[in-house]
């Protein structure tokens, strides 16, 4: 097998718009629960204002520490539905993006960025309503030097992300889940999302009572068998 791949790659399958439009319909949290409690970033990776939202398709960006040569570069080859996943090392030394880039993202259909690392014009940003999550804000600005990759896999807040894998994200957070594995997910969010509907309406009820409850603290070993609360 050749190691020679390119630092660049600019073919990969991405997840049918389709499916992504189905599947931004669930928060990350559902999507989470029922793709086995995994696939979300560490959370210090969050919104830049609470209210943001965004679904869609990874292409994955690694660059060197406050230097945004690369994501220049994947901005360029980035198609309409696209999420910008930037492995920026977790520094928060300077600004990634700003103003400036967050605008022609917006106007070249970019869905969103999730970035390991700063943004800068934060209030701008804001204004504009385009979705970004990262570590912060600093006010410096980056480099435009220093070769990265693009499309290959990526570790960002603890997770592996793939070009071409589903992003979604909230106030809660950022979650990703395999190409492979989303549509797969949808029916289980579907019935998670429904049953969290009947149980919510049954404690606004006054069926307050955990029912697994007993069961899980006897397991643990924290009471006796045949004890209760």
């Amino acid at each position: 097998m050749s190691s020679n791949l390119p630092d660049i790659i600019r073919d990969f399958e991405r997840v049918p718009a389709s499916i992504v439009a189905r599947a931004a319909e669930f928060q990350p949290a559902i999507l989470a629960d029922v793709a086995g409690r995994r696939g979300a970033l560490d959370g210090r990776i969050k919104a830049l204002r609470p209210r943001m939202r965004l679904a869609g398709t990874a292409i994955t960006v690694e660059v060197r520490p406050g230097d945004n040569l690369m994501i220049h570069a994947a901005m360029a080859i980035a198609k309409p539905g696209d999420v910008l996943v930037i492995d920026g090392k977790g520094d928060q030394s300077s600004a990634l993006m700003g103003t400036i880039m967050m605008t022609a993202c917006k106007k070249l259909g970019i869905a969103g960025v999730v970035m390991d690392g700063a943004c800068r014009d934060s209030l701008e940003i804001d204004e504009m309503d385009f979705p970004v999550f990262s570590v912060g804000t600093n006010p410096n600005g980056p480099t435009k030097n220093i070769a990265g990759r693009i499309g290959h896999p990526v570790s960002i807040g603890g997770v592996t992300v793939r070009s071409g894998d589903f992003v979604v994200a909230d106030g809660d957070g950022v979650v990703v889940v395999e190409r492979e594995k989303i549509e797969s997910l949808l029916p289980l969010a579907a019935r998670k999302v429904s049953d969290e509907a009947a149980r919510i309406a049954a404690i606004k009820e006054g069926d307050t009572a955990a029912k697994w409850l007993n069961t899980a603290l006897r397991t643990a070993g924290v009471l006796k068998e045949g004890e209760t609360l």
